[in-house]
């Protein structure tokens, strides 16, 4: 086993959110929590102070009327109101429930019922779906629009709240404690089949997850924060990480936006899926093709990389106009969701942005390992947090089998369904259905999901991932699945590829690229055949693919 060299980061230690928050106020109280677009251009600024007396006024005002400890919904795109209600359900007694916006209205209802959900707050964009349908969602006492400027019976004005709470007794919010281990974070997931289950996450959960995550990999003094809010990435790895490191959050107004608001806010980190960092990279290469500065940027990246080798990092000087594309101060993208092809992470290595990748799961708070600043190999998800044991349950001559964990990060189970949780929690452990091997140097590598595997009827197991994430280095493959190829009696002796392109190809000059990128890979993990889309694939709302 290889020693790494490294040292994890000193973290102020914390029991609860609401000690986070006190923490914050007490050590920033004047530094700005929160920046963001209001009335399209304007930017308003919120401080650690501010903000944690507006989640007083908000608690103050749901204590007063009954809900400190009842399950708060909250459905709607990234905003201050969204972060604001989110932090106030996690300081009281009750449980929040974020609720994916892109859902269909009958998967909404099913999550709000499910979850047992007695206040909604939402966005304009599904006051008519809630207004016109108050009948499917008995529990729901009261709808809170962040967008209302008025009340109308059991439909509440966000702000005529927080006035309201104004005049409440704050002391008796602020008296309210949880049971460090009882339910306080209820994800719905976003499966690729089957009705969503709903995650239980308590507060130590939570606070394990920020502790000891940002003890692997830690940000720095200002975020742009893109993703969306009702996934545990963004809501703990992103926001409550942030907030426990006092950084600015400065929220992204649509995804359309991203590569203005980077000139815009100049953030020094960001939290992206490996699309986006896919993104990134095509536009800036074909940026350099097209100004006929291909060569000349090769050979610069050659000459960097000799500099770095004897001590000396000239990349923010050779690279500048990339780095002012980025706003200017963009140190680290860290990626997770999904796996990233490593000539991405040398790429951005090579031009002086540390792209980190880690690797999570909801049912682990959500985040399992992730890579040290210090010890990056963009080949790995990283190495786990201090808090959590792992193992390898039942690997193959590769030593690659089901990734399973133990530890303070891993859920109470599936709300509701017993059954379902004794399915994947066994004597603690918690598996994954995630595939990999953890190297010499204790860094974990997912080869891919254990529902994927394609089993070939020569006794080979062939993980899609693994290959696509060869194809995908083809510039003009925007999308692929890989899959068995079946014979006449059913078995499956070959691969094939299902392609979606950016320009018109024929199947057998994709084939023809195929082979030339996949062509050191052994004769089983080759493909055979090519079938090209017309079409994006279907997709979840988290933007996975639906194989």
């Amino acid at each position: 086993m290889t020693k790494p060299n490294f040292l994890y980061y000193k973290v102020t230690k914390f029991s609860s959110i609401k000690e986070m928050m006190e923490i914050a106020v007490k050590e920033a109280g004047d530094k700005i929590a929160f920046k963001y677009k209001e009335n399209s251009n304007e930017i308003v600024e919120v401080s650690y102070s501010q903000f944690q007396q507006q989640t007083i006024w908000l608690g103050a005002a749901l204590t007063e009327m009954g809900f400190s400890n009842k399950h708060i919904g909250c459905i709607g795109k990234n905003s201050y109101s969204w972060v604001l209600t989110y932090l106030t359900a996690l300081k009281s007694e009750g449980v929040y429930v974020p609720v994916d916006k892109d859902l269909p209205p009958n998967d909404v209802f099913h999550v709000l019922n499910d979850s047992e959900c007695t206040v909604v707050f939402y966005s304009q964009a599904q006051e008519e779906m809630f207004m016109n349908n108050t009948h499917k969602l008995p529990n729901v006492k009261l709808y809170i629009g962040f967008d209302r400027a008025d009340d109308a019976g059991i439909f509440l004005s966000f702000n005529k709240l927080i006035e309201y709470g104004k005049k409440c007794d704050c002391k008796k919010y602020q008296a309210l404690k949880s049971e460090p281990n009882s339910l306080k974070l209820l994800v719905y997931t976003s499966g690729t089949t089957g009705i969503a289950k709903g995650v239980m996450l308590s507060e130590h959960n939570l606070v394990s997850s920020v502790y000891y995550g940002l003890q692997v990999s830690t940000v720095y003094d200002t975020g742009l924060s893109v993703l969306p809010y009702h996934h545990t990435y963004e809501a703990v790895s992103g926001l409550l990480v942030s907030l426990h490191k006092h950084s600015t959050i400065c929220i992204n107004d649509s995804l359309s936006a991203v590569l203005k608001n980077l000139q815009l806010y100049n953030p020094s980190y960001i939290y992206l899926v490996p699309a986006f960092a896919e993104m990134f990279h095509s536009k800036i290469i074909k940026n350099i093709k097209e100004s006929g500065k291909e060569s000349a940027f090769n050979k610069l990246i050659v000459v960097s990389n000799a500099l770095r080798r004897i001590g000396i990092d000239l990349r923010k000087l050779f690279f500048k106009s990339i780095h002012n594309a980025f706003g200017g101060r963009l140190r680290k993208i860290v990626c997770g969701g999904a796996p990233i092809r490593p000539e991405i992470g040398k790429f951005f290595d090579d031009i002086g942005i540390s792209l980190i990748n880690g690797y999570g799961i909801t049912e682990c708070s959500p985040l399992v390992s992730a890579n040290h600043d210090m010890f990056n190999d963009y080949n790995t998800v990283g190495i786990k947090l201090p808090c959590i044991d792992w193992k390898v349950d039942s690997p193959n001559d590769e030593g690659i089998g089901e990734i399973c964990i133990k530890g303070d990060i891993v859920m109470l189970g599936y709300y509701k369904q017993p059954e379902k949780t004794a399915e994947v929690l066994k004597e603690g452990w918690f598996y994954t259905g995630d595939y990999g091997y953890i190297n010499d140097k204790q860094q974990l590598v997912i080869t891919g999901r254990k529902k994927n595997i394609i089993v070939l009827n020569n006794g080979k197991n062939v993980y899609p991932e693994e290959i696509e994430g060869y194809i995908q280095g083809i510039d003009y493959i925007v999308e692929v699945v890989v899959r068995g190829l079946a014979d006449d009696k059913g078995d499956e002796k070959s691969l094939m590829a299902e392609v979606f392109l950016s320009e018109e190809r024929t199947p057998q000059e994709v084939l023809k690229d195929i082979k030339s990128v996949t062509r050191d890979l052994p004769t089983y993990k080759q493909i055979t055949q090519v079938v090209v889309r017309t079409g994006e694939f279907d997709k979840t709302t988290s933007r996975k693919i639906k194989r």
